[in-house]
Order: C-alpha cells, then structure tokens, then sequence
C-alpha cells in the first residue's frame, strides 16, 4: 500500500492551500497568500500546534474537511446519516490521496460500516477561485438515509472576525449585511425550491477594517439552485469554520447499496487586497470555466423585453409597432414575454398549455417573429415549464403531475402548482412542447425561463420529497433542449433574481437579476450581485419612468447609466417616450455598445460604500483603458460631496480624462468637470489623490472614461 503524505499542497500565483494528512481524516492547514520555497508546511503544522486546556479534550477532534460524529467533533457535523445499528456514528480513515499542483482527491473509508467518502477540491490555474466537493456511497447491504453531506468544511484563518451575508426579498435582493463572528453560529437555511431571493448561497469572511481596496478576504459560494444550508461558526475553543451543503429533506436521499450522493459545488476564493480583487477573481473564473461565450466572440445583445410595457396584453399589431419604435434605438433581441400561449390572458391560467393561442394569434408566431427579424433583430420567447395552472388542460387531465403532498392543501401561490420533475412523464411532456415551439419557428434563438413561485409541497409521484432529485431533472431538461437547439440562449429568471448561483448558470447563459427596474434599487442589487458575478451575466433593464414596483420617478439619464452596466435592455412601452427621452435612450445605448466589452471583460473596481452614492469602475485587462460611474443616492450633508477615487489603474501610465455621460447637465456654478474634461493625469493622481465631486442633484449619474496616453 502506499504510502499517504503528511501534507498536500495546491499553489498557484494567486494562492495556496495546504491540507494535513497526518490524522485519521484530512484537514484544511493553510489557505491564503502564496507561499514562499522557505515555508513548508511542517513549518506551518509546528506553528499550529494546540494543547490539552482546562475540562477539554487531550487531543480536539479535527475541524475536517467533512467532520462527523465518529469523530467526536462538537461542531456542526458535515455528514449525517442514519440506518440500522449505528450507522449514524460514522467515522473515516483517509485511505488514499491523488493529487499534483491543482488537484487533489481524498478517498476515505469506514469500512465496518460500509461507507465511502471521496473529496474533489481542484484549483483553477489562472485564479485564486477553488472547488470542492464531496460524495458519498453506501457498500453495506443495508440502506442509509442522508440527511445531510457537506460540500467541504473549512477551517478559516484566525485573523478572520467578520462575515459579510446576502439578504433580501423579492425586488430587493443581494443586500449585504456584515456581523462580527461571535461564538456560536451564523446559520442561513432556505427551504424555498429555488436558491431563493433571501438567502443566497454565498458568504464573505474577512479580516476586520478589509474594504474594496485591502485587507485579506475570503469569498465561498455554493452552486445549489434549491435548498441550501451555510454556516460560519467561531467554537468556544477559538477555532473558526464555514460550511456549505445542500439542505435534504427528511428522506429524500435514501442510498441503497452500490448507490452514491454527490453534493454541489462550493466556489472558494481568496484576496489579499480587498473585496474587488475578490469579486475578479469569482468573475475571471466564470468567464473561463462557465460561460460558453465571452465579450470578444458574442457581444450581449440588447434587449427590448414586452413584460413592462404590455404585460398580458397581446395584439400582434401592437407587438409590430413596438417592435417598430424600438429597432431604431439600437435594440438587438426582441423577447416576447409571457401571455403568448394559449388561454393566458392573466396569471390565473394557461401554465402547462404551450402552444401558440389561437385567439391572439390565429396564423401562428411566424408573422410576428419575420417582422421583428426583418428589422434586424433577434426573436426571444418566454417560458415558465416547471408550472402548472389549475385552469389548464394539462392539470385538468393530470393533476397527479404536480408536485403535492397527500391529504395537505396546496398553498397558494400565484396561482400555480409546480410540476414533478421526477417524473419521467412531465420531463418528457415539456421537453416535447417546447421543442415543438423551437421546431415550428427556428427563428427564436433565446428563451426566458421563468419560475415564479416556492415549492411548499414539494413531494413527487411516489410520495418522497423531490427537490434533490428536481433540479438534476431541470438541469438535464434545460440542456437537452439547448442540446436539440444549439443556437440557444437561455435566461435564469425566478421571479427575478430567485435563481442566481452557479449550479444554474452552468447550464443557461444569464440571469435576470430582479423584477425591480427601479435605478436607485438597481444600484444596490447589482453591486450586490457583483460580489460573485461578472457584469455580462447580470440582466439590467431601462423601466418606465414611473417604476411599476416602487413608485417612483427616475430620470431617463440615471434609469439608463445604471442599465449600462450590465446586460443592458429596455422594459417599457416604447410608444410613451418622449422625444428627449427616445434620444436619450438612443445614446445610451450607442454609448453602451462602444464600451460593453470593456465593461463585460475587464476587472471591477468598486468603491466603498459611504451611504450616499454607489460608485465603481471596470478597469482592462491590460490597464489600457477604463469606465467609471459615480450615483448620487442622497444628498451630501457637508455642502461639498467628497473625491471620486479611479481605483484600478496602471501607476506606471498618464491617462486622458473624458465624461461620456450625461450628454448635458446643469449646474449650480462651474465646477472640477470644466477643469478635468479631456486633460491627462497620473494614475496615482487619479487613484490615490481622486476628484473633487461636483455639487449635483440626488439621483444623478457621472460616467467617465479614462484612456492611456
């Protein structure tokens, strides 16, 4: 047999992580800064040497990458399961390692029990962005139930005393909320069906006084696009964790002999040098690993979306002019949003009946879809598959085939039911109608996949909770059709950004990020967002200039810098603007075309949040050029604002300072804007000395651009 290693070390140029194999199960020892040749992690292991205290154990159960109640750890346990005799106390021995510089993979055994644990961690080359995860198969003879498998445990480094969390509801989401680690645990449970738009699967632990700019950080994101479970706990012995895992239902996971569970991915990242060297390195790693296409090979097209501006108001004379007052702005994808099929001229029916309603549409969507196209634009469709309404044929004839639990009424919800995935029928059923639609009209090269509700009763055909086995259903659904259309786009939409994480992004091409087109949310939403997803995948839209949600009234010129940066679009009824805002939305979305691969490649620089404005900028790879954009949110209380900070630049280079947005802005008196226009400066005057803010109106938006000379 060969021999295991006391130590495994990954490394690349942004990180290492060095994992203790000397115990009976493997152990995070190090992961932060690369190392230098003159540390070795026998050095490290020294230096973490711990005693027997006062009333404690004389040697501590390991904080282990999945610990267990074999194991007598205190903690939270990363697997628990339950079957005859004590198959509950499991425990591990590491039974063999295989790694090299980027890999490694753990292997472990409880062989009395029957039991095996393989771990998978990989380091991405060209980023500090690591992945874990863990899977579990049962060789005994009897069954075992799985309550709960952890992707990875990691022990966090004891200069990290805060964790930054992700909040919020529907219209409101990725609102962070810092905490001090406190002795206890900080624990985020979703339930919902769907990553959810409260309890996002993600966590920042960082050291205290870590901002945008410095200090060292850690970003973990688990790809679960259900129900999840997190955890950052600081131990009464002073040793400090986060955890991730997909949250199970009693008995959903039952593993007959022969038979594995496989958790979802945790992303792992680290910066020495604050929040934004984070959030690049989450970006660069789904540029490389998860997007099929880049800001070079495929442009984000433009959207013109009908939902805000017609809702379910069909008529195809109406969507002909719409489509004809929004092709000369410069939109590039025409999306024709939910109410097209049959009988749905509410939310109260037609979920389930995908076929083109006759009514509205009596010769089909070929005429629409040849209109739109012929004015240059792409045709997009809305789908909401994994739903049911109760006024339809499909549940008239089937109402076996949603989700439901026997003898418990169904909980209202929008006035739909969820489908079972898990049944072979319905995958094959959604899978037949919206090829059909695809197939009658190869037009259509984008589909917004909706899902607008929890799933509160989420149990299948058989009467076993569903939700582990309904996501691998919807991803292997989603990717059969992408497979029968390779030209598809696919967008993540739950009722906006209820479906944001990797798991779901590594089989659709973007998200819509919240149903909110308020600019002032949007701000914080997709500054939110941008912690672990790059600008290009975050959809953003120009609505009405009286926001359906929130009531309020934006001026054209900030609803449209906001909608910039992102995967720009227009939500609205086109045929209401004005001829100042019809040119307003024209430039900006020329402007936005002349700087969307900028914006959709380079590194984000984001400023610290001083309660008053969102800033930030996106730097090029080669520090050659640069977008800034500074948000008046509220008014200063001093009568000067503050400097404006181009963080990210070359120190080395001279750039040209130029504002491109807005076109025109009045002013109280002349300002620093007369003086910087068009003049050249240091980076480290830029970055270091900043530029005084002109005195503007709250709800205000300064674009500029710097170019090196």
């Amino acid at each position: 047999m060969t021999a295991l290693p006391a130590f495994v070390t990954l490394h690349n140029a942004h990180t290492t992580l060095v994992f203790e194999c000397k115990g009976r199960v493997p152990t995070l020892l190090y992961h932060g800064k690369p190392l230098q040749a003159g540390t070795t992690p026998q050095m490290l292991a020294g230096l973490s040497t711990r005693q027997e205290a006062k009333c404690a154990p004389v040697i501590e159960p390991p904080v282990a990458l999945v610990p267990t109640h074999g194991e007598g750890f205190t903690g939270a346990p990363g697997l628990e399961v339950s079957g005859e005799a004590d198959i509950w106390a499991a425990g591990f021995s590491l039974t063999q390692v295989n790694s090299d510089e980027l890999q490694a993979t753990f292997t472990l055994q409880d062989e009395s029990r029957g039991l095996a644990l393989i771990i998978s961690v990989v380091l991405d080359a060209q980023t500090s962005v690591c992945t874990f995860q863990t899977q579990l198969t049962n060789h005994s003879r009897q069954a075992v139930n799985l309550h709960y498998l952890n992707a990875a445990t990691l022990e966090l480094p004891a200069s990290v005393s805060a964790i930054r969390g992700f909040e919020g509801r529907w219209s409101n989401e990725f609102q962070t909320q810092d905490h001090d680690l406190f002795m206890g645990s900080y624990v985020r449970e979703n339930r919902r069906g769907k990553t959810s738009h409260d309890c996002f699967p993600g966590l920042i632990a960082y050291a205290k006084h870590s901002d945008e700019q410095s200090g060292q950080c850690y970003g973990y994101h688990l790809g679960a696009s259900a129900n999840h479970k997190l955890r950052a706990e600081l131990m009464a012995d002073g040793r400090r964790y986060v955890q991730f895992g997909e949250l199970l239902l009693p008995g959903e996971v039952v593993l007959q002999r022969g038979e594995s569970y496989q958790s979802p991915v945790l992303y792992a990242a680290y910066s020495p040098q604050g929040f934004s060297l984070l959030s690049q390195q989450f970006h660069r790693y789904i540029r490389s690993n998860i997007l099929t296409h880049s800001a070079q090979s495929a442009p984000r097209p433009v959207h013109y979306n009908t939902w805000e501006g017609i809702y379910f108001d069909h008529d195809e004379k109406t969507l002909k002019a719409l489509a004809d007052a929004v092709a000369p702005l410069g939109i590039e994808r025409f999306v024709l949003d939910d109410g097209w099929f049959k009988g749905r001229r509410n939310d109260k029916a037609g979920l389930g009946d995908w076929t083109v309603d006759k009514t509205i549409y009596p010769q089909g969507l070929g005429s629409l879809i040849d209109h739109v196209t012929d004015l240059g634009m792409e045709f997009g469709i809305w789908f909401e598959p994994e739903m049911v309404n109760p006024d339809s044929d499909l549940y008239r004839a089937h109402p076996e085939l949603a989700l439901h639990t026997a003898k418990n009424p169904q909980v209202p919800f929008r006035n739909q039911f969820v489908l079972d995935l898990t049944n072979p029928e319905v995958v094959t059923y959604l899978f037949k109608v919206i090829d059909d639609v695809l197939s009658t009209y190869p037009k259509i090269r984008y589909i917004k996949w909706d899902m607008n509700r929890d799933v509160n009763h989420p149990g299948n055909h058989l009467g076993k909770p569903a939700m582990h086995g309904q996501i691998e259903a919807l991803y292997s659904l989603i990717d059969k059709v992408k497979a029968a259309h390779p030209h598809l786009e696919i967008e993540s939409c739950c009722s906006g950004g209820g479906r944001v994480d990797l798991g779901i992004l590594n089989h659709t091409d973007r998200f819509w990020t919240s149903d909110s087109n308020d600019a002032l949310d949007r701000l914080y939403i997709q500054r939110g967002c941008s912690f672990f997803f790059p600008s290009e995948v975050m959809g953003a839209h120009v609505g009405p200039r009286h926001c359906h949600i929130t009531g309020r009234h934006l001026p054209i010129e900030l609803r449209a810098a906001v909608a910039m940066f992102g995967h720009m679009g227009i939500e609205m009824d086109p045929r209401e603007l004005t001829e100042h805002e019809r040119q307003v939305l024209t430039n900006a979305i020329t402007l936005y075309k002349s700087y969307r691969e900028l914006i959709h490649s380079g590194d984000v620089f984001r400023s610290d949040d001083d309660g008053l404005n969102v800033s930030f900028g996106y730097v090029s790879k080669d520090k050659s050029q640069g977008i800034f954009s500074y948000n008046s949110i509220k008014e200063t209380p001093r009568t000067t604002p503050g400097r404006f900070y181009f963080h990210g630049l070359d120190p080395e280079k001279q750039y040209r300072l130029t504002r491109v947005w807005p076109e025109t802005l009045k002013e109280y008196s002349g300002s620093v804007l007369q003086a910087v226009e068009g003049q050249v400066f240091s980076a480290q005057a830029l970055a270091e000395h900043g530029m005084q803010l002109p005195v503007l109106f709250p709800q205000t938006c300064l674009i500029y651009t710097v170019t090196e000379v």
